[in-house]
């Protein structure tokens, strides 16, 4: 393949695209905030100021380096339904609690977790919620709709004109598959929607050519190939399954800590501590946690900051604790329904490390929780450039080597890594994390946990 490869990444709170050399190589890259529309007639995402900047950034971009392929890759929790025409609803906020409205009706449907691995979230974090909400409120536009696209496939439609399904969107916790049998689930007939579903396609896939139009708004070639696409999370996992042994886990660290550890099985995961299964690129279950890590720091921290040792030292050794969650109901993880709390004095500019030993913590439960307790962690995303992070989460798990990642771009390059997919050849770049004793650390440890389960 002459040419990059561009990467649509669609996150919570910022949408990029970047383009990728043959060699994994960052070319060029535009980032604007990703902004939700309140309604109405829900909260929802402005799909069209995000088409306008692809299609801007698309035509800036192939004048650095001449595209060869698009890959999206998206957050996960957002669905788009759509006729010939376009969208015949909104693709909603996840965040949108009015769907909850419907539980008492959508609970008796859903298929035990034993077979979906998806447990049941607050909000619009399940997407069959989603859509048996959008049937009973806007039923004559769903009437209409003739697909339902994961958001990643949503955008490889826009660009090329082909509908697909894809396994990493919907096997994340959408209720809508079952991962150990690789099929859709009992809830896709129960809502009546398996004449919603487009063919399935592997993220690899090259769907099509962009089409006519979008060449010609744009300036690339109109051999410039789709992909399918993939979710944002399985994006982030793939330069490691390319390059490394498993078992071994990723945090991958944004708006979200997710924490995915293929190789683990799956036996010991439980819905109440938002344990739950992913699904590959390949089909293949993956054991994984997760909880709002980004979004609680900010609401810790109060300010930017750069933990450093001297106040790692300090926060310890004055007690303070911040105590789950920052992030409400929404926030994920087993502590969710608790309220936040700060205990203890703590100086405004410790306060950033405090939210660093927080999520570290965090980290730690989940780990646990999830029974990831052998091979490789490897921190990628916004935490990876926190050393204090890394450092913690080392002290805390000595037998397990730490790895921060280096790369900023990381869920882009693993998307772009598709256009390559099953054979990418490339070592994801990494810096080991020395593990060193931080004084009363395991105490501190002892403390919040007793702190937290005593409330």
């Amino acid at each position: 393949m002459n040419g990059v490869t561009a990467v649509l990444d669609v996150g919570k709170t910022n949408v990029k695209v970047a383009t990728f050399g043959a060699d994994g190589a960052l070319v060029w890259e535009r980032a604007i905030p990703n902004r939700m529309v309140p309604g109405p007639p829900y909260p929802h995402a402005d799909v069209e100021q995000i088409w306008e900047f692809l299609l801007r950034a698309l035509a800036d971009a192939n004048k650095v380096g001449p595209i060869a392929a698009i890959v999206p890759t998206t957050h996960g929790c957002a669905a788009a339904l759509i006729d010939k025409a376009g969208l015949v609803l909104p693709v909603m906020d996840y965040e949108f609690a009015g769907v909850e409205e419907i539980e008492p009706s959508y609970a008796p449907l859903r298929p035990p977790f034993s077979q979906t691995f998806s447990p049941a979230l607050p909000t619009g974090q399940n997407i069959a919620r989603q859509l048996a909400w959008q049937r009973q409120y806007f039923a004559e536009p769903f009437a209409r709709a003739k697909y339902l696209l994961a958001y990643p496939q949503y955008w490889a439609w826009r660009l090329s004109g082909v509908a697909a399904a894809e396994v990493t969107s919907l096997g994340a916790h959408s209720d809508l598959w079952e991962p150990l049998q690789g099929r859709f689930s009992s809830m896709v007939s129960a809502l009546n929607v398996s004449r919603l579903m487009p063919p399935l396609y592997p993220a690899y896939c090259r769907l099509a050519p962009i089409k006519p139009d979008i060449a010609a708004a744009t300036g690339l070639g109109h051999d410039v190939d789709v992909l399918c696409g993939v979710h944002d999370s399985n994006a982030s996992l793939l330069p490691h399954l390319a390059s490394r042994r498993q078992p071994f886990t990723l945090l991958s660290t944004g708006t979200w800590v997710i924490l995915m550890a293929p190789g683990l099985s799956l036996d010991g995961l439980d819905p109440a501590d938002d344990t739950l299964a992913n699904v590959d690129v390949e089909g293949r279950p993956v054991a994984t946690g997760r909880f709002m890590g980004g979004r609680e720091y900010a609401a810790i921290a109060g300010a930017h900051g750069s933990p450093d040792p001297a106040s790692l030292e300090r926060v310890i050794a004055s007690g303070a604790m911040a105590l789950p969650s920052f992030a409400g109901q929404g926030g994920g993880g087993p502590f969710a329904s608790q309220r936040s709390e700060i205990r203890g004095e703590i100086a405004p500019a410790d306060r950033p490390t405090l939210a660093t030993l927080y999520v570290a913590l965090m980290s730690d439960v989940m780990l646990t929780r999830l029974g990831a307790d052998r091979g490789d962690l490897i921190v990628e995303g916004s935490f990876a450039a926190n050393p204090c992070y890394a450092a913690v989460l080392a002290a805390l798990r000595p037998s397990q080597p730490v790895f921060a990642s280096s790369d900023a771009a990381g869920t882009a390059r693993g998307a772009a890594l598709l256009a390559k997919w099953p054979a990418p050849n490339f070592q994801p770049s990494l810096v080991a994390v020395q593990s060193r004793t931080v004084e009363g650390l395991h105490a501190y440890r002892d403390a919040w946990t007793r702190a937290v389960l005593a409330r």
